[in-house]
């Protein structure tokens, strides 16, 4: 019995980490669009500063590319996945959807990714998910749309849509993928390994897309206002790499490895809501009423999500699959 009670423990231990890590994820990425308006306001294209963004990052993990060489060998469809997907897919498509419908309406339709990881677990892989779960997703959904204000301006451009519902599915791929092998021991490919080589291939695909050659350059030399208070390019643009990208990307692929895709999910959905109170207290956009409840929702749902998965031991389901990959889970995560 004391042995039980102590991975009980462990297992605890486990998901608040997790929790913590989901977390600081959600506010690395929700600081990204902070950073990034003032940059697309002093004259960039937002294409130009998503490859800024990844380039970036691929270069700083370049040497962990390097030491996990052997990955694309190993792992190929793994790479170009997380790459294609939670990389280029999640970005190129997001930007590609606010340029023809309004952000708050691409913003809800990307962050339908929990319902659809939901949806995955439950009729692809045929893993019983709980009530809780289901619950946490409507709750996280339903409040991102107070968050954006949805009905303050919807656009019905069928392309627009599509392009967000794709942004969504390549979010999808995001926490699917970075739950691979999560499972598999000491098999198991190394989450930063992964995240290393997802920006090289992200970084190429982007490069295509983007065409930076065409850049102005001259901007990242210069300073950019932020609520009229002005800063220097160069410092944005660190942040965007460093934080919102690296340190977002590292800590989410581990929360979803000591977690699982779909709780990890709607944690994030509170990226919406960080990047909201980011917003009104550097930029100046103010929130209202119905976004603070909203914000509220967001976190009920997620909280209500995460709380979902049973003590270790349980035989009841969990979001993520059975009790054994639970166990499975957190005797591997890193």
């Amino acid at each position: 019995m004391p042995v039980h009670t102590s991975d009980s423990a462990r297992g605890n231990r486990g998901k608040g980490t997790g929790l913590g890590l989901a977390l600081a994820s959600a506010v690395a990425f929700g600081g990204s669009g902070v950073a990034a308006k003032p940059l697309i306001e002093a004259g960039l294209d937002p294409l130009h500063v998503v490859w800024l963004r990844v380039a970036g990052a691929a270069l700083v993990m370049l040497p962990l590319a390097v030491r996990h060489r052997s990955l694309p060998r190993r792992r190929p469809a793994l790479v170009a996945g997380y790459g294609l997907l939670a990389v280029a897919g999640v970005q190129a498509c997001y930007f590609a959807a606010i340029s023809r419908i309004p952000v708050g309406v691409a913003l809800l339709v990307e962050y339908l990714a929990p319902a659809l990881v939901l949806g995955w677990v439950r009729f692809v892989q045929r893993r019983p998910v709980t009530r809780a779960a289901a619950l946490g997703v409507v709750l996280a959904v339903g409040g991102l749309a107070c968050v954006v204000e949805v009905w303050s301006g919807l656009g019905f451009d069928a392309l627009g849509l599509l392009l967000a519902l794709g942004a969504a599915c390549c979010q999808v791929g995001y926490f699917v993928l970075s739950d691979q092998g999560s499972d598999a021991g000491d098999e198991a490919p190394d989450p930063l390994g992964v995240i290393a080589y997802g920006l090289l291939v992200g970084a190429a695909v982007l490069t295509f897309v983007a065409r930076p050659w065409s850049m102005d350059w001259s901007v990242l030399g210069g300073t950019a206002s932020m609520d009229g208070t002005s800063v220097a390019a160069a410092l944005l643009l660190a942040w965007i790499v460093l934080i919102a990208t690296v340190l977002a990307y590292v800590t989410g692929i581990v929360a979803v490895r000591r977690l699982s895709p779909q709780v990890a999910g709607v944690v994030a959905c509170l990226e919406a809501v960080i990047a909201t109170v980011l917003a009104w207290v550097l930029l100046g956009e103010h929130l209202s009423a119905p976004q603070i409840v909203g914000g509220v929702v967001v976190l009920a749902g997620a909280l209500i999500a995460q709380s979902s998965t049973p003590s270790k031991g349980s035989a009841a389901p969990v979001a993520g699959g059975g009790p054994e990959r639970e166990l499975s889970r957190r005797g591997t995560a890193t």
